[in-house]
């Protein structure tokens, strides 16, 4: 554990007053905080990972679709 002397807007303050572990309390939050925004990169970078592929997996099906079902019979 390590000890950290915060400054909090005093809106935000007085939102936590009736907070009893108000320690427990905003390293809950910040730990929420974290994770949303580590799922947001991993979330970005899948995105970005499919758009650079986007145009070959479409050149792909064009030469998929080519074959069809030609003679399955």
């Amino acid at each position: 554990m390590t000890r950290l002397n915060i400054t909090l807007p005093d809106d935000i303050a007085e939102e936590i007053a009736h907070v009893r572990n108000k320690s427990r309390f905003i390293a809950e939050a910040l730990k929420e905080k974290i994770e949303r925004e580590k799922k947001g990169k991993i979330e970005n970078l899948m995105w970005d990972g499919y758009k650079a592929t986007s145009e070959e997996d479409a050149g792909l099906q064009d030469d998929w679709e080519s074959t069809g079902l030609e003679k399955w019979d």
